[in-house]
């Protein structure tokens, strides 16, 4: 029997109309208002409900230029960290197989891929956790609301639903935390049309086949990686170095691996066209900027991994003053990731100047929200953040580059311990281990302190966690002896 679901009939608009004399009465309606269910945005609200306060979450994902959406949770939990990381281990699970013969297993050959199952498997578990994500606001009585959100007044919130509909919400304290997305070479002719980025690969039903991924990012490394695991023909195309902002000795051995583990690079390439094909494949146009060539080829897929750009148009924050950075466009905030607004703040990816990290975006969420309604004062630390690229070969670091310790010391004051390390499971298999390597970037004077950590290998992401925890508590250790001399001079 059909379920029957009642609905209260109200008068057209009296939902605004209510809420907008509540705001015109003076009292704010919540204590916080959350702008944007991604990783920082649901920690803070969680936090800030855990003192007893009024608290609502406003949500609203945009569809791509493809026309992919997906739910609460944000970019880590939907197009980023969580069916990444389930897709990067489906390619590992393919590298163990070929292993696996070595130390004895019967495999059957050839093995093949099914991506439809993949996708399916990790779609499902993507959607349970924006399910779970819901549950735990409803619990934690944080109230949801589906509707992008602009600013009217610094206490105002002005909602639409996707069918326009207008909700007003006011609060004393508003925290932005809507990330990023990803951008579109809107200058390459046919990129908008036929390309895609991270925000439709993670949710396409079908396998992508031959795929060039434009970008040299850890964005495009690590989709490139998946895709070049799982069998699929895979191109990265790089306008100049991999991995920027990053040590460029490890990038290159990060690049080094993926080219003997069968991904195809283009270097020194720019894309000038786009073009669809009767067959439905994308034929592309690049030039070589060396030679000064051009040059073309044919692919089902065309990924763009060329940067993120923070999602603040829709805001309205010019309105009500709160500052950008007018190159990068991101919040700029202080260390109580505070804007130039008093009672507005930001977290997470919009924020300038912090890691674009989802644990990062979550501890800062929650000590704003104990700042603000609890009797914390403390800041979030931004140094030696640990961060792992998930490319076939894993590259865990923490602290500083060898570039960037050599830009702030000076290479005479540099010293740098290294070493390459074969691990045991790939002796047995006799696996290429020319590219696991380790690196330890320090000071020379005094106890040599530890400026850096880079680690290429297995399980870089666990490896390089509890050398972070270690050089983060030998920092503290050194600042306090280091504190009377400060206070000395």
């Amino acid at each position: 029997m059909a379920a029957l679901w009642w609905r209260r009939r109200r008068l057209p608009g009296a939902a605004g109309l209510c809420r907008t004399a509540r705001a015109l009465s003076g009292k704010p309606e919540y204590d916080l208002l959350v702008i944007g269910g991604g990783s920082g945005g649901l920690a803070c609200a969680k936090e800030a409900a855990q003192f007893g306060r009024k608290v609502a979450v406003l949500d609203y994902v945009e569809p791509s230029p493809q026309g992919t959406k997906w739910g609460l949770g944000g970019t880590c939990v939907n197009v980023g960290c969580i069916p990444k990381k389930l897709m990067h281990q489906a390619a590992l699970l393919g590298s163990a197989l070929k292993d696996a013969q070595c130390y004895g297993w019967n495999i059957a050959h050839p093995v093949h891929h099914n991506w439809s199952e993949m996708a399916q498997a990790v779609q499902n578990y993507v959607k349970s956790l924006n399910w779970g994500h819901r549950v735990q606001l409803q619990d934690k009585k944080v109230k949801y609301f589906n509707v992008k959100g602009s600013f009217s007044d610094p206490h105002t919130i002005r909602g639409l639903t996707k069918g326009g509909k207008e909700t007003i919400l006011t609060a004393e304290k508003i925290v932005i935390a809507t990330g990023g997305r990803p951008k579109y070479p809107t200058h390459v002719a046919g990129a908008l049309e036929y390309g895609i980025t991270s925000d439709d690969l993670f949710w396409l039903k079908e396998s992508p086949g031959k795929t060039l991924v434009v970008g040299a990012s850890y964005i495009s490394l690590e989709c490139a990686g998946f895709l070049t695991g799982i069998g699929l023909d895979t191109m990265v195309m790089m306008r100049s170095i991999p991995l920027r902002g990053f040590d460029q000795q490890m990038a290159s051995l990060v690049t080094e691996y993926m080219e003997s583990y069968g991904t195809k690079f283009l270097k020194k390439c720019i894309p000038t066209k786009v073009e669809k094909l009767e067959s439905n494949r994308l034929h592309v146009t690049w030039k070589n900027t060396d030679s000064g060539t051009e040059e073309a080829d044919s692919f089902d897929t065309v990924m763009w991994a060329v940067g993120r750009a923070p999602d603040t148009k829709a805001l309205n924050l010019e309105a009500v003053g709160v500052k950008t950075n007018s190159e990068t466009g991101k919040i700029i905030v202080d260390a109580s990731e505070a804007t130039s607004v008093p009672h507005i703040y930001a977290v997470g990816d919009i924020t300038e100047g912090r890691p674009e990290l989802t644990p990062t975006a979550i501890a800062a969420g929650k000590l704003l929200a104990q700042r603000l309604f609890g009797q914390s004062s403390e800041l979030m630390d931004y140094d030696n953040v640990p961060t792992t690229v998930f490319t076939p070969l894993e590259y865990g670091c923490v602290g500083l580059s060898e570039e960037k310790a050599v830009q702030c010391y000076g290479s005479d004051n540099i010293e740098v311990y290294h070493a390459f390390y074969k691990p045991l499971e790939f002796t047995v298999a006799e696996r290429d281990a020319t590219q696991c390597y380790m690196k330890m970037v320090c000071l020379r004077e005094r106890e040599q302190r530890i400026l850096g950590l880079h680690f290429i290998g297995p399980n870089a992401g666990e490896v390089i966690q509890g050398f972070a925890l270690g050089i983060k508590t030998i920092k503290q250790v050194w600042e306090k002896e280091d504190a009377p001399q400060r206070s000395n001079l």
